[in-house]
């Protein structure tokens, strides 16, 4: 990855740039003709994401370390540089100024003595509690497991400690404590991916990981001695698989000054529809031990690729920004890519909103995705009577915005290419159900866990009222947002040709209306 990274210098990844000479305003007749003009040499492989983010090359998985500092956000996630198979775990590392566009950096984090490098997080010592750096240059400390893999494959049990390091240059170079690992293990097999922030109510850092099909709760004056504190989960959420990947952070409720805890916690096996997932909890914190009363599972996204997401620590205005790994472990080193593997889904901004006395966490594009998408197709109102299809060309293909409103959707939506592909989206209002089918959606036979039939979402809470459907479809990817992020639903596709048709069929006893359809063209990121 070093060698990769000299070679194409300061090559500035653009994530989310605004639409300019070649945006949506002029008619461009195919994605192809659109991918001639849009320099084509970098990052145009089969199936390369256009306007998500992906290493350039190998094996990536969990974002990590997600982290706002002088300007910049910190995009650290699960490397192995030698292979498109997982394999020893890095840290590799981007970075960005406003969530638009992004420059590779080099490898941040590599193996040593004491294991590889998984997942966990960073924060900025602000108060240098720490003695890394100063109060005027303050360091940014990264807490993540080692994994010792020999210790593993002899049968031990006390495999996964807990390691820090830290930068005083923004995360250009690293040094790691001379005291690791700092938190060691009393034989607990799964014993992960440590999130710490810091505790407002206590003054000091709390971490949080999981110990098998459970949470932890610890504390530090100064992130190198830390205390067990409390435990959460052996009774409460979906324990089908393993936890991984915890989150804890505040949000207040949409339109109230009421304040809640959201936790997140990623589970693999155990997911809904097969595979991975994340799940969330809504409750309270009291600076020691985290509560609910939720009874029921929840989830933040029904499609089958949104796995290990987690949020960033000291954005701006206190935003909390989320970012998944785009895939699910039921299948992930098989997907039909060469140069590189794995995807981010788009950043998405997270919220609660009271629907029908009922809280919901919402997870929705961040605002400057806005700023790549322009109009390039429009319907006036639609009428579709009982039974009655409406077949529209789409002009961007996979590198598509699609967004419409409708009241009570009962409607079927089928993208399809003249290759005979279909991926098929069933919005059931009446039954309280969404299915996505992507058994016919192109290349699906690199594992037989990547089909499986329609994937369901209960929507039993979506308003009755003209609700909006968002897709963005991009060149091995589909995420769906219902009320704009109450549900949702993110998925790979591997089409054999770019999707040329969307057919909406109307199911329902009655007429349904379409309003304020358009298809919008999401520029190419990549320069």
């Amino acid at each position: 990855m070093v060698k990769v990274l000299q070679k194409v210098g300061s090559k500035i990844v653009l994530m989310y740039i605004v639409a300019t000479v070649f945006g949506c305003k002029q008619e461009v007749k195919t994605i192809e003709d659109q991918m001639k003009i849009d320099a084509p040499e970098y990052y145009t492989e089969s199936y390369r994401p256009q306007f998500h983010f992906t290493p350039e090359e190998k094996w990536m998985n969990d974002p990590n370390g997600l982290v706002y500092n002088n300007g910049n956000y910190h995009l650290f996630y699960q490397y192995y540089p030698d292979s498109t198979i997982w394999g020893p775990m890095h840290w590799g590392h981007a970075i960005s100024k406003d969530l638009v566009k992004w420059e590779h950096k080099p490898i941040a984090l590599y193996p040593d003595k004491h294991g590889l490098i998984f997942s966990g997080s960073a924060v900025m010592d602000t108060k240098n509690t720490s003695g890394f750096g100063t109060v005027e240059n303050p360091a940014m400390v990264a807490i993540f497991t080692y994994h010792d893999m020999e210790g593993e494959q002899a049968g031990k049990m006390d495999f996964q400690t807990q390691g820090i390091a830290y930068s005083l240059d923004d995360g250009n170079t690293w040094t790691k404590y001379e005291g690791n690992p700092v938190i060691g293990n009393n034989g607990i097999k799964d014993f992960r991916d440590p999130k710490v922030f810091w505790n407002e109510k206590e003054q000091n850092w709390t971490m949080l990981f999981v110990a098998g099909d459970h949470l932890q709760i610890w504390s530090s004056p100064n992130l190198k001695e830390w205390d067990k504190v409390s435990e959460f989960g052996k009774d409460k959420g979906a324990h089908g698989g393993v936890w991984e990947c915890p989150d804890l952070f505040p949000l207040t409720i949409e339109g109230t000054d009421e304040e809640k805890w959201v936790l997140l916690i990623s589970i693999n096996p155990g997911a809904p529809n097969g595979g991975s997932g994340t799940q969330y909890f809504i409750g309270d914190f009291d600076g020691i031990t985290f509560t609910t009363d939720q009874t029921e599972n929840k989830w933040i996204d029904l499609g089958r690729d949104n796995y290990a997401g987690v949020t960033f620590n000291h954005t701006p205005n206190n935003d909390r920004i989320f970012i998944g790994w785009m895939s699910n472990w039921d299948y992930a080193r098989d997907t039909p890519t060469e140069k590189w593997r794995s995807a981010m889904t788009v950043p998405r901004k997270l919220s609660l909103r009271k629907i029908e006395d009922e809280v919901f966490l919402i997870n929705y594009p961040i605002e400057k995705f806005s700023e790549i998408t322009d109009k390039a197709y429009t319907e006036g109102e639609m009428e579709l009577k009982q039974e009655q299809k409406k077949i529209i060309a789409l002009k961007y293909g996979n590198q598509s915005e699609i967004k419409f409103s409708v009241k009570n959707p009962v409607l079927k939506m089928y993208l399809s290419n003249d290759a005979g592909d279909s991926l098929a989206i069933d919005m059931d209002a009446n039954n309280e159900l969404v299915t996505i089918d992507r058994d016919k959606s192109g290349k699906t036979d690199f594992s037989e866990k990547f089909k499986g039939g329609a994937q369901r979402m209960d929507i039993s809470k979506l308003p009755k009222e003209n609700v909006e459907v968002r897709i963005l479809l991009d060149h091995s990817s589909m995420e769906l947002f219902l009320n704009k992020g109450q549900y949702v639903m993110t998925n790979q596709i591997f089409p054999n040709e770019f999707y040329t048709s969307l057919t909406i069929e109307n199911t329902a006893n009655e007429a349904v209306q379409i309003v304020n359809f358009k298809e919008c063209k999401v520029e190419r990121i990549w320069n």
